[in-house]
């Protein structure tokens, strides 16, 4: 069908975007703060750099024949999942919720009552507007973390239906779990500053069953080449954006400029740092060479792990976790590497795992309720809601890719695999002339 289906219902829900919605309604209020609104608009842009961020971290890991594929299938959610949100996105994580688990999609469907004036629960100091956008950046990043572990054999127009699906049936009920005031694991206590769940066991869990039902790569199964990345200034540039757009990740979901941001600032990076501190120490340990990629997968890694605990942890203490966490990542790449399980780029190691160990250490090292305060209720809370997620997201993910496997090849063909994406679905190429000649012989 190539995805006619997908872009037909686009169409279709394209002719509701002219109808008109009055911007006013209950939960509003009138008191903004002027510093607040702007420091959102401002993580707000900083957090949808980290998309085009990651765009050029995966794009320069892959082989060169797969750098544009593999780059627009993270900056393609850009287009999908900003419609989707206006549509009945935000309503589904933000609207009245049902039974703790979903919004109701009529709630703030097309952007009704979402405006210029505040929400007194939500954004009681700054345009609802502003935090609906806000938002919306963490609903992009999120599928577009998935594409590492498909990359490289993944059909583009089969991805893109799943990343409608993904967004409706894997991120939207998370999130409202998580960060709506009546979702199931918000009243549960759970304590997740800036998306540890929502934003990286979702997305390195569905990565994990994704490289499981894609199989491996057929050069990685069969002729054992070695893989190595296509553009290593890209990876470092991919990361500097990625470091610069956490701030805003991070610091932006105090959702204001207070002590809170500026606690979530500081830890953000410090456990970046330590984690790439760490991870290279662990790598010249074990005998190899210090490498540019090691020290950007290891700051990475530090950046996933403090996500959930950002506004919770010490500065500390956020060194600590970024030391574990990349750590613990280590280990969980070795032993991927030794299953020989194709997540072409380490997605779960670094992401779920990262994620998990982030959630878990939040437990700990919260200052107020964690273990490190005397406390046992978070910690536990925290690890029976991980093991929860991973299960879920496993067999929610599992069945949306059978699902798009049904509707469309899930999977390129062999001769495009071997040709490279770039070329054999987009007609495209990082590649001169004479280099697409020399790697088609």
């Amino acid at each position: 069908m190539r995805a006619f289906s997908f872009y037909l219902l686009f169409f279709s829900l394209s002719l509701f975007v002219s109808s008109a919605f009055a911007n006013e309604g209950s939960g509003l209020t009138t008191s903004i703060s002027a510093g607040d609104t702007a420091w959102m608009l401002v993580s707000a842009a900083f957090v949808l750099l980290m998309t085009p961020g990651l765009s050029f971290f995966y794009g320069g890991m892959v082989r060169p024949k797969n750098v544009v594929s593999t780059m627009l299938q993270s900056f393609i959610c850009m287009g999908i999942v900003s419609i989707l949100w206006y549509l009945f996105g935000f309503s589904l994580v933000f609207g009245d919720s049902i039974y703790g688990i979903i919004g109701n999609p009529t709630t703030y469907f097309l952007f009704k009552n979402v405006g210029e004036l505040p929400h007194a629960v939500l954004s009681p100091n700054i345009p609802f507007l502003v935090f609906a956008l806000f938002q919306l950046k963490f609903a992009i990043i999120t599928p577009a973390l998935v594409t590492g572990a498909l990359a490289e054999r993944v059909n583009f127009n089969a991805y893109v239906i799943f990343v409608v699906l993904f967004e409706v049936f894997i991120y939207a009920p998370l999130a409202h779990m998580t960060w709506h005031p009546d979702g199931l694991l918000h009243k549960m206590g759970v304590l997740d500053f800036a998306g540890g769940t929502v934003v990286h066991m979702s997305a390195g869990v569905a990565a994990l069953i994704g490289a499981y039902f894609l199989g491996s790569r057929w050069t990685h199964n069969q002729s054992k080449l070695v893989h190595s990345p296509a553009n290593v200034p890209f990876i470092l540039l991919g990361t500097s954006l990625l470091w610069f757009g956490w701030f805003g990740f991070n610091a932006g979901s105090a959702l204001g400029a207070n002590g809170l941001s500026a606690l979530s600032f500081a830890t953000t990076h410090f456990a970046s740092a330590a984690a790439m501190l760490t991870w290279i120490s662990i790598d010249l340990f074990r005998g190899k060479k210090i490498s540019m990629l090691g020290a950007c997968v290891g700051a990475i890694v530090g950046l996933v792990a403090i996500t959930p605990g950002a506004g919770f942890v010490t500065v500390g203490s956020s060194i600590l976790i970024g030391m574990i966490a990349s750590g613990v990542s280590q280990i969980a790449v070795h032993f991927r590497n030794q299953l020989e399980f194709d997540d072409t780029l380490d997605v779960f190691p670094c992401h779920g795992v990262g994620g998990i160990v982030g959630m878990i250490l939040t437990g700990v090292f919260a200052q107020e309720n964690g273990l490190i305060a005397g406390k046992m209720a978070l910690f536990s809370t925290h690890l029976i809601v991980c093991v929860m997620v991973f299960i879920g997201v496993a067999v929610v993910s599992y069945v949306l890719y059978w699902v798009v496997d049904k509707m469309i090849d899930l999977r390129v063909s062999s001769e495009d695999e071997t040709r490279g994406l770039d070329l054999s679905l987009h007609n495209e190429s990082a590649l001169s002339l004479e280099e697409v000649v020399s790697s088609e012989s």
